[in-house]
């Protein structure tokens, strides 16, 4: 009977738009004519890791997504086709709940790349600084109107790339980066427009990033004059708390037309790792980097905002079509990228590795969010969320839900919104975002309530779940030191702002016979080197120093460090 009625669950996930098929599931799930919950309580079944079978150093590619929910048919959306992510659905392995840190695009790149949440390291701001590259000058600083500084994670934290350099791996990043520090100066052998695996000498192992922006928020707006990849009068799903009204369905049209065109990139990527003989040979992640580009969806702690569709193909379609229902976290991906490196993820971590030579074994039981500022608006709320059950705390309840960020009031969508306010035509279900005030404490059933939308906490049948669920994030809190308990300032103040911040030391240079010793006494600093001709100017990408390094005569030897948080050292020229 269960086989039956999982068959009947997937026919309807096939064939139904998001909001129908929750209908569905909230039906079959929950209707006493049926299995009680034993879709949710046992989904698609734990996925034995330990017998992937893979090469020493696999290759890694990442395809990043940007804004996106999971409005697609392998998630249960079958308004659009997607064939490039189906084929890696078909061939791979469909995560269904892994989570963000955070609502929006900085903090979470930051999640990603240390490992670590961004409330430990001083990352949860949206964002602290224009940190693209080392380029940005400080006349491009003094164009904010609010203080710019950098997240200093603690001393010897390095960028997910840095480990898989020092054991090899020809890292590339493709071509964002906005990670709320400026990008480690030994995280990539290539960091541009141009940056490729193809690009890396010999058949050394790889690790290649592309950030695809064409989901994006700001394309809503942007490609609004563009010819569509959707008919122009395609049916779509309208969310409760958006106007189902023609001026708003375009801009879902637009979104769901970004979808396609982004789906006919990733193609493009699959197909060059397919002609150079290199599919078989590397693990792929599809994935977003937070909720999707729709008002209450970004820089929320609702699922809308943090719960990110994941799809992961290993070389020979091992585990082809399987889902996967553990509880993930966006500082899961480091730990797990070199776990699956063979390489001991650092202990200072966040995360842990669910995959992988240094796989844990012990599941999940939380993810957790923030929120804090964004632009100019503060705010401060903590999630955490077990498989069924989410819990908000809002700090500032006398704040509105609703707080005015002029990037997003440029989509047409979000005016439409605000017009309905104005005129109090707004449904009960989209009034709920323009409430005065906050209610200090949420809770919601998210299979019964998927769209986050009927508050429990006050509800005595959820007593029991709502302290637990509490316990977890005061522990979480506690653990992690949040550094958004602080008021901004505060912490801007500690650590120094862009033009406080101290500078990593300049690298010590000692012959010791034919070999060059490099030493920094900035605690945790990497150093880079270059061996450059006598007339060459030291160039961007520097290689990372571990080692004594074997004298050159013809060359001369440059060296510079740099510790996340702080500015690179000057540069150090040597000569034999």
């Amino acid at each position: 009977m269960k086989t039956e009625f999982l068959r009947k669950v997937i026919f309807f996930q096939q064939i139904k738009t998001p909001k129908t098929f929750k209908k569905w599931v909230v039906l079959f799930t929950c209707g006493p004519l049926f299995l009680g919950c034993s879709f949710h309580a046992e989904g698609p079944g734990a996925i034995d890791y330990t017998t992937l079978d893979l090469p020493e150093q696999p290759n890694v590619l990442w395809i990043v997504a940007e804004d996106l929910s999971a409005y697609l048919p392998m998630f249960g959306d079958s308004t659009i086709a997607t064939p490039n992510l189906s084929r890696l659905a078909r061939e791979g392995v469909t995560y269904t709940n892994v989570f963000s840190p955070s609502g929006v695009c900085a903090p979470s790149r930051a999640a990603i790349a240390t490992g670590m949440y961004p409330t430990r390291i001083g990352a949860m701001h949206m964002r602290t600084g224009p940190w693209f590259n080392f380029k940005t000058t400080d006349s491009v600083l003094a164009l904010y109107d609010r203080t710019v500084y950098e997240a200093k994670p603690p001393a010897g934290t390095h960028m997910h790339s840095h480990y898989l350099r020092k054991v090899g791996y020809y890292c590339t990043n493709n071509h964002k980066e906005d990670y709320q520090f400026r990008c480690e100066m030994t995280a990539w052998d290539e960091s541009s427009r141009k940056a490729h695996w193809s690009n890396r000498p010999g058949q050394q192992p790889f690790f290649s990033i592309f950030n695809l922006m064409t989901t994006h928020e700001s394309r809503i707006w942007t490609k609004a004059g563009d010819s569509l990849w959707v008919d122009k009068d395609l049916e779509v799903p309208v969310e409760p708390y958006l106007p189902d009204t023609e001026i708003a369905k375009k801009d879902i049209r637009r979104m769901y037309s970004n979808i396609k065109e982004m789906d006919d990139q990733v193609g493009q990527i699959l197909d060059e790792l397919e002609q150079d003989g290199l599919l078989e040979k590397t693990i792929v992640f599809w994935y977003s980097d937070h909720g999707g580009p729709l008002p209450r969806q970004k820089r929320t702690v609702y699922d809308s905002g943090i719960h990110v569709p994941l799809i992961v193909r290993f070389p020979n379609q091992q585990f082809a079509g399987k889902q996967d229902d553990q509880l993930l976290s966006f500082v899961d991906f480091k730990p797990t990228l070199l776990s699956l490196a063979g390489i001991a993820p650092p202990e200072y971590g966040d995360g842990r590795a669910w995959m992988g030579q240094y796989q844990d074994s012990i599941p999940r039981s939380y993810v957790y969010a923030s929120a804090d500022r964004f632009d100019h608006q503060h705010d401060r709320i903590r999630a955490v969320r077990d498989k069924r059950y989410k819990y908000v705390r809002n700090y500032l309840p006398n704040q509105p839900y609703y707080l005015p960020v002029k990037f997003r009031e440029t989509m047409t969508i979000m005016k439409e919104l605000l017009r309905m306010e104005k005129e109090a035509t707004l449904t009960t279900h989209q009034a709920l975002w323009f409430r005065k005030q906050k209610d200090p404490e949420e809770l919601f059933d998210t299979w019964s309530d998927p769209d986050e939308l009927h508050n429990l906490a006050d509800d005595p049948q959820h007593l029991e779940k709502k302290e637990e669920l509490l316990h977890a994030l005061d522990t979480w809190i506690s653990d992690t030191a949040d550094l958004g308990m602080t008021p901004e300032e505060d912490y801007i103040q500690s650590i120094g702002s862009y033009w406080q911040q101290p500078t990593t030391t300049m690298p010590t240079v000692q012959k010791m016979s034919d070999h060059w010793v490099l030493e920094c006494s900035t605690e945790g600093a990497s150093i880079g080197y270059q061996w450059l001709e006598e007339d060459q100017d030291p160039e961007m990408y520097w290689k990372i120093y571990s080692d004594p390094l074997q004298s050159k005569t013809d060359k001369k030897l440059v060296v510079r460090a740099h510790r996340i948080g702080y500015k690179p050292s000057p540069i150090l020229q040597m000569k034999e």
